[in-house]
This record gives C-alpha cells, structure tokens and sequence, in this order.
C-alpha cells in the first residue's frame, strides 16, 4: 500500500479580493466625536434620582452619549451612569435617569457628552 499525501493550495480569487478589499477602502476615515452641552442634576424633590440631558449641537442627527458620576452622603459610593440614544439636530432630550441605589446624592462630581455623526 502507498501512501498518497494530499496537498492543497491556498488560491486567491481577484474577483474576491477586490470585492472585499475595495469597499474597505472608503472606510478608512473614522468618525469624529465632538463635545456637546449636557447638564447632570440631582431632582430638587427626590434626593436619591438623577436626571442627565443633552442637547445635539450638531448639524445632523447623532450618536450621542454622556457619562455623570455623582457624590452621596455614603462615603465610597459615588453612583455613575453612561447613557447613549440617537439624538436629532438641535433637540434637547433628558437622555437617562439614575437613582442612587437608596443614598441622598450631595452633588455632581464628574461629567462628559459627545456625539458623532
């Protein structure tokens, strides 16, 4: 009996890999995340929820998203919330809200929102 080992050849269709590497081309270009203005406020009547808006100053409708990062009276527990939702041009939305998992929130300590097109 003889063994026969069968052998193959890697084969590169150009058809192919000008169907897939073409189209890639275009997108080499990333999008570009611009700030935008955001306000994290804690409710005057409910002490323990958070609310997050962001208005889409862009042109053109966006992805947007923002991030609040707030203090309570509990040492160690610094409640954060990151929302993100499509946003028209020009609108003003309450994107989220966030409670604080029972803890009276004393007051905002860090915040960041952007959109991209």
């Amino acid at each position: 009996m003889r063994s026969r080992r069968r052998g193959f050849r890697l084969v590169i269709l150009p058809s192919l890999a000008f169907g897939i590497g073409l189209p890639l081309i275009g997108l080499s270009t990333p999008a570009a995340a611009e700030s935008v203005p955001f306000n994290c406020y804690i409710l005057p009547d409910e002490n323990d929820v958070a609310s997050i808006n962001l208005t889409n100053s862009l042109a053109s409708n966006a992805s947007c998203i923002v991030s609040c990062k707030f203090a309570t009276v509990r040492d160690g527990n610094n409640p954060q919330i990151i929302c993100a939702k499509p946003v028209a041009a020009g609108q003003a939305i309450e994107m989220c809200r966030l409670p604080s998992g029972g803890d009276k929130m004393v007051k905002l300590i860090e915040g960041h929102a952007e959109c991209t097109k």
